[in-house]
């Protein structure tokens, strides 16, 4: 008889899966409030200031103080478990997602000001909030995805290794099924 040493991947139960789901929806939603502020309120300071004309610019603008907010929070408190690659790899991939996301934001905002003609404060602010909502669906999706895409948290391990007794080069799985090699 020999000893072999397989590794094994452990099913993730559901309760495992809806917690883990709920808690990175939170903070990333504690995270998106917070950018949240800084976007809108900044929006409102440059279109009631020095750039009143230029409705999709101080959008940009305020999206992008906002990303940099949104990339402190999500690498360091949200998705800090999750590590994949380098940082420098990370931060690209992120400040390329957020750039697609205030794209579409900014394509929002300037779609209903310049082609519906919906003005006015109430207006910008009612659109401005539907494309960061546009663009929340699109980031949460991607970060979970690609951006921040390994688990790696200490006591959630999803591999282990388990040892088996076999001459014939079985390896039983958790469900008592065996593997032959």
């Amino acid at each position: 008889m020999s000893t072999d040493y397989a590794l094994l991947v452990q099913p993730t139960s559901p309760n495992t899966i809806v917690h883990r789901l709920w808690r990175e929806g939170a903070k990333f939603g504690i995270v998106g409030a917070v950018s949240f502020v800084v976007d809108m309120g900044l929006f409102n300071i440059l279109i009631s200031g020095s750039m009143s004309g230029k409705v999709t610019t101080a959008k940009i603008i305020s999206g992008a103080v906002a990303t940099a907010v949104a990339w402190l929070g999500n690498r360091y408190w949200t998705f800090r478990h999750r590590r994949n690659r380098p940082v420098h790899h990370e931060v690209g991939l992120f400040f390329l997602v957020n750039g697609i996301a205030l794209g579409i934001s900014a394509l929002w905002v300037a779609f209903t000001h310049y082609v519906l003609h919906l003005e006015g404060s109430l207006w910008l602010n009612i659109n401005a909030f539907i494309g960061i909502g546009l663009g929340t669906l699109f980031r949460f999706w991607t970060y979970r995805r690609f951006v921040f895409a390994a688990e790696l948290d200490e006591d959630e391990t999803p591999l282990t290794t388990t040892p088996t007794h076999s001459a014939a080069g079985e390896t039983p799985t958790p469900d008592g099924d065996v593997v032959r090699y």
